[in-house]
């Protein structure tokens, strides 16, 4: 059976209420129905079924079978409980940790990221922030942006703490944990001639011609693929310094949309072929190995768990 994260069951983020209903459905599938959950949970039958029903209601799936041959989950909803499983272990494991960190935790943390992707809504970083001046309020987050040799190097040597980057590579004495995948679209500027012909009157050989703006560094499997036939004549590793080139008119690039989207909305780019034109990226937070223990190291993991569990 295919495994699925909670965020993937329910496309937005978790609130109080989903929370609620997830631990009364945790109830009733360990007690094997609602009739054995009615002493558990102290409330009448029919308002578990009341419960069970908006729950399925907001995950837009159907999650146990109920009646005359008794209580089953459906395969949808054994999803559920295993990936509910791990989200409140993230929660008790979050409570566990800042219950005992050291009150008096201060000096700086020191992340560093990679191009833009501290304001991606997947990272969530800010609620992670928050979560850190709440429970460690003399702590001292130190936040800039770097290319990615620069970040490895950093860990390496002890000068960061976290990094965030797109994965390409895995170097020894470094730890990776995935956290989320972004696609790159590839975009035109309004001054190229592309930009005002239709994606369907656009041919292959078109886009293939054109000059095109080249990351710099090692890509994935995929985006080797989308870049095999391209004319690479220009490199810009940093969205900022690559967005210039593709507005000049002369260039595309590939942009993921949590940079470009303002860019688009102005009408000053817009996507090529979207639904083909496109690779997607995993980004990862790194830290070096011998750090794991570090008391702010494992404050920003427990952080992020709580934050993408909201």
């Amino acid at each position: 059976m295919q495994r699925h994260s909670l965020q993937s069951i329910i496309p937005r983020p978790v609130s109080e209420y989903d929370l609620r209903l997830l631990r009364i459905f945790k109830v009733v599938v360990e007690c094997g129905g609602f009739a054995a959950a009615e002493s558990v949970l102290n409330i009448t039958r029919s308002t578990i079924s009341v419960h069970m029903s908006n729950l399925e209601g907001r995950m837009k799936v159907k999650l146990a079978k109920r009646g005359r041959g008794g209580f089953s989950l459906t395969e949808e909803g054994r999803t559920v409980y295993e990936a509910m499983l791990v989200l409140f272990r993230s929660l008790n494991d979050f409570s566990l940790l800042v219950s005992n960190l050291d009150n008096e935790l201060d000096g700086e943390i020191a992340i560093l990221c990679s191009d833009q992707v501290a304001l991606t809504r997947q990272l969530r970083l800010p609620q992670v922030i928050a979560f850190m001046q709440e429970q460690a309020p003399n702590l001292q987050p130190a936040i800039n942006a770097e290319t990615v040799p620069n970040i490895e190097r950093a860990l390496l040597s002890g000068d960061a703490h976290i990094g965030i980057m797109p994965e390409y590579r895995n170097i020894d004495g470094l730890d990776y944990q995935r956290c989320y995948s972004e696609p790159f679209y590839l975009c035109v500027g309004a001054e190229h001639p592309l930009y005002a012909r239709t994606d369907a009157e656009i041919e292959d050989h078109d886009i293939y011609a054109c000059q095109t703006v080249h990351p710099g560094v090692d890509v994935n499997f995929p985006g080797i693929e989308q870049f095999r036939r391209m004319t690479l004549t220009a490199r810009a590793y940093q969205f900022d310094t690559r967005t210039p080139l593709v507005l000049s008119g002369k260039y595309l690039g590939f942009f993921p949309l949590s940079y470009i989207q303002g860019f688009l909305d102005r009408g000053e780019v817009r996507l090529l072929q979207p639904e083909r034109r496109f690779y997607s990226v995993d980004h990862v937070m790194v830290t070096r190995q011998s750090a794991k223990n570090d008391p702010k190291v494992r404050l920003f993991f427990a952080a992020y768990q709580q934050a993408i569990a909201l």
